[in-house]
């Protein structure tokens, strides 16, 4: 809802774009207070708490510290963006009509013209973990058109929801946020189920496994320290002078990672390991770790066998099942993008340029399948015993083989080659 009501107050047909930029970048956003230096479930809670309230500024900062520390995190919010931005894309004309087909070769144009629309598409996937997006639309006059000079990302701690359903902008006057000039910004956001857009996105989602594993890894590094080495136990008779006493304690404290020493017969040094270290017990912190690694993935990519294949099980069939799951999430986040892009850069560029009655033009993401060579190939085959017309074209294109040109020799069925 909140999003339908932005598109509603961006449809106002103006005749010219906002020149002006709105969100100036700010040297102060480059500091953060990292929220989870000292984190306790009481904090977390008020974090998200101020978040439901449309205050999304520290938890806008605890995402983007989860991203930076842990690295499973990132490597599965990284695989999802990349996913997409892997994909080839095309803008569609609404139909055959000359005119539509005018209109969708000057979008095309005018997105090809953009220095880093990879960037800009990459800055908007950023949703997926925080749930929204917002990049600002620099517009330019040229040659009497409104063209797009450039798209501008914009910190999710500067987006508010404070008195309000819709993003708006924050600025140093007001923190409540400004309404945002129509046509003037790209706002994505992630609806991975229902409810509001300041509750959205994948990391609210994981935020209680990161800091369960936060304090798994913390506790592992004191356990490491204290029973990582070997312990460095003496022994000496209870009648030893304190003399030798004293010297057996520095001898063992000076026994260090590269220590030597010279003790008496009397004296014995043994070093005593950690039992579960010597036992092979699980280590309870890599088990506490792995879980959170495991949600992680299931709630980002919907499955753990593309991510994680530690615990060797798991079987071929069974894998290619949560391939399938990751390809429909992809599926779903191209479509999702293909949608902001088309009502809120399309649209405008259409309306500024052409008038807001004109047909949009779609914006799609191709995504090719991976087939088996071997069994569509056996498929042809039957097609052609069974007489069904099949052109060279055709063929050379879905196989990929080219057709000979020129005085170009064939090998012609049975036929040898040269070099046998």
């Amino acid at each position: 809802m909140p999003l339908k009501n932005f598109l509603q107050r961006f449809s106002r047909r103006t005749s010219r774009p906002e020149l002006e930029p709105v969100a100036a970048p700010d040297w102060r956003d480059r500091w953060s207070n990292y929220p989870s230096l000292r984190l306790t479930p009481g904090d977390l809670a008020a974090i998200f708490q101020e978040a439901d309230g449309g205050d999304l500024y520290r938890q806008a900062e605890l995402f983007e510290e989860m991203e930076e520390k842990d690295a499973h995190l990132a490597g599965i919010l990284q695989t999802r963006k990349m996913a997409i931005l892997a994909l080839d894309y095309e803008v569609q004309p609404y139909s055959e009509d000359p005119d539509d087909q005018a209109i969708a070769g000057f979008v095309e144009a005018a997105i090809c013209r953009l220095d880093d629309f990879e960037g800009a598409l990459l800055d908007l996937l950023d949703a997926i973990g925080k749930g929204v997006s917002l990049c600002e639309i620099h517009w330019e006059i040229a040659a009497g058109k409104a063209l797009v000079a450039g798209l501008t990302w914009i910190h999710p701690k500067k987006i508010s929801f404070v008195e309000s359903l819709e993003p708006r902008l924050r600025t140093g006057t007001s923190w409540q946020g400004e309404p945002l000039p129509p046509w003037k910004a790209l706002y994505h956001c992630y609806k991975a189920r229902s409810g509001y857009d300041n509750r959205a996105g994948m990391l609210r989602v994981v935020a209680g496994m990161y800091f369960y594993k936060l304090y798994a890894l913390k506790y592992w590094g004191v356990f490491n320290e204290v029973f990582g080495m070997p312990l460095r136990l003496g022994r000496i008779e209870p009648t030893a002078p304190k003399a030798d006493r004293e010297f057996l304690f520095n001898a063992l404290r000076s026994l260090g990672t590269d220590g030597a020493g010279v003790i008496s017969k009397n004296m014995e040094i043994q070093f005593v390991e950690a039992s579960s270290r010597l036992s092979g017990q699980a280590n309870p912190y890599l088990v506490m770790a792995d879980f959170c690694n495991r949600e992680m993935s299931k709630a980002v990519l919907g499955q753990t066998l593309t991510t994680d294949t530690s615990g060797g099980t798991g079987t071929y069939s069974t894998a290619k099942v949560h391939e399938a799951v990751r390809r429909d999430l992809v599926e779903a986040d191209a479509e999702a993008l293909s949608r902001t892009l088309r009502h809120q850069l399309i649209k405008p560029l259409v309306g500024f340029n052409f008038g807001w009655d004109k047909p949009l033009p779609y914006f799609r993401f191709r995504r090719k399948e991976q087939q088996d060579l071997k069994v569509l190939s056996e498929v042809y085959v039957n097609l052609r015993k069974l007489g069904y017309p099949l052109t060279l074209e055709h063929l050379s294109e879905r196989f990929g083989v080219p057709l000979p040109v020129g005085d170009q020799r064939f090998l012609g069925h049975g036929e040898q080659t040269d070099n046998t």
